[in-house]
């Protein structure tokens, strides 16, 4: 399998957190997702990162369905619980999270913008609100709690520390780890993790 990605793509890093973790080979292939003649345009009709090109050619894109293929490929940890309730715990946070990327992304390419304006400014804001509002509710939800959901590393843990080292790279200026040290804490402990070093978009 090759996965097309941007190595500073929280989306991108997720899947291959997610593989490393499940002990699956993957082939990697830098693709820019803004160029028009980029592998990744050619597979994903939405011209995004990542997108994972199975064995027979085949292509899935958007790291919510990529993810989902990749745990159901090894019984080895499952990231998504299966029972119900759980499931839909793991699956509010991975919601979170990407929302938070979603927002975040949005925020760095509108102050990017060379014609940058009132407009601009205004969406920036709503943006940044959104990404405060994420942060608060991961906080809340934690609370003390070593892992977000069950007493395991799951797709919640993954996309959340995503989400953060996302922040991170992008936004140093968000002090969420000073605001709230039960994230802190729990980003320092994914950090440890071999999966999670092999991917740090900092170190790029």
């Amino acid at each position: 399998m090759k996965l097309l990605h941007s190595p500073t793509s929280p989306f991108a890093r997720k899947v291959r957190i997610v593989a490393a973790e499940k002990k699956l080979e993957l082939e990697l292939e830098r693709s820019d997702p803004y160029s028009s003649v980029s592998e990744v345009s050619k597979v994903n009709p939405l011209g995004k990162v990542p997108a994972l090109i199975m064995d027979d050619g085949a292509a899935l894109f958007d790291s919510r369905v990529i993810v989902e293929y990749l745990d159901g490929l090894s019984p080895v940890h499952r990231l998504i619980p299966e029972t119900s309730r759980d499931r839909i715990a793991v699956k509010r946070w991975e919601a979170i999270a990407d929302g938070l990327c979603d927002a975040a992304l949005t925020a760095r390419m509108e102050n990017n913008r060379p014609d940058k304006n009132d407009s601009s400014t205004k969406q920036i804001e709503r943006q940044l609100g959104k990404v405060s509002a994420c942060i608060e509710e991961m906080a809340r939800e934690l609370a003390e709690r070593e892992h977000c959901v069950g007493n395991a590393l799951s797709l919640a843990d993954i996309s959340t520390g995503c989400a953060l080292g996302y922040l991170k790279l992008r936004f140093p200026e968000i002090a969420w780890d000073v605001a709230h040290p039960n994230l802190a804490r729990l980003y320092k402990k994914l950090m440890a993790r071999a999966s999670f070093k092999a991917t740090d978009p900092t170190a790029v």
